[in-house]
């Protein structure tokens, strides 16, 4: 298997969420240490160890991350399976900024988008825990079930055989999860930080299954761009640490940045 790191909010079962020992993350990242998830031939790091990891290097502002109004449904299968891995991650987001009433938002719009591509059923129960645990302010609960509802999305949709949308699904969190880490890097840039976006492996990854989706989604103008969003972010991290400068950061930011306006409020 080949090593990754990254945020990655959500490829496969990147939400595998483990509970967050934040006294314990060490003063410099060593990404072979975190706990993974393995997506084929990629190992992912559990996304809550790394924010445990940039709340040690600082104090990131949560809050000022989420993003406010509510999710469209959109028509398009395509944009609506990016979009709930867009506001899966942004779950997460929540979870760190602790703040119930987004939490709750959050968990009804996943609600909405699965019955928008057939899944309701599988999320259901998880979604209402949401809620029950964002009452209680239960984080490490809350995190357990947005955990839970990307495996149960990802399960349903792997027994209509729509692996595709799956990948999509994965593919939104992981975009809006980049933008969200690339803004939190910048506003406190480090070396240390910019080593989480060293990243080659799963953007070579995320390439490799839209080129295998059906010809159909390939030519959907906000998968396409999306390619070439990702081609236009390989470069930039391919090296490491070292050489991801704050230019580069700024850069991956505004990449991501723009495609995850393009699936909140579709291409124009």
């Amino acid at each position: 298997m080949k090593r990754i790191s990254l945020l990655a909010p959500v490829a496969s079962c990147v939400f595998l969420v483990l509970p967050v020992y934040a006294d314990l993350a060490p003063k410099k990242i060593t990404l072979s240490d975190f706990p993974a998830a393995a997506v084929e031939e990629v190992v992912i790091p559990v996304p809550s160890e790394i924010f445990a990891v940039l709340d040690k290097m600082g104090n990131p502002n949560w809050k000022g991350q989420l993003r406010s109004g509510k999710t469209p449904t959109p028509e398009d299968r395509a944009r609506t399976a990016l979009l709930l891995g867009n506001v899966i991650a942004d779950g997460f987001v929540a979870v760190e900024a602790e703040d119930a009433e987004r939490v709750k938002e959050l968990g009804r719009e996943v609600l909405t988008l699965a019955d928008a591509i057939n899944v309701r059923k599988s999320v259901i129960t998880r979604c209402k825990s949401i809620t029950d645990k964002a009452d209680q302010r239960d984080w490490k609960g809350v995190r357990a079930e947005f955990d839970g509802v990307l495996q149960e999305v990802r399960s349903a949709m792997q027994e209509l055989n729509d692996q595709d949308l799956s990948q999509l699904v994965s593919l939104g969190g992981w975009l809006r999860g980049t933008e969200v880490l690339t803004s939190i890097v910048q506003n406190g840039f480090s070396k240390d930080g910019a080593e989480l976006l060293h990243q080659p492996e799963l953007v070579n990854y995320f390439d490799r299954c839209i080129g295998s989706m059906h010809p159909r989604l390939r030519r959907n103008p906000l998968v396409s761009q999306i390619r070439e969003s990702l081609r236009k972010i390989g470069p930039l991290i391919s090296q490491g640490g070292d050489s991801i400068t704050l230019e580069k950061v700024k850069l991956i930011n505004s990449l991501t940045r723009d495609v995850d306006q393009q699936i909140d409020h579709g291409v124009q």
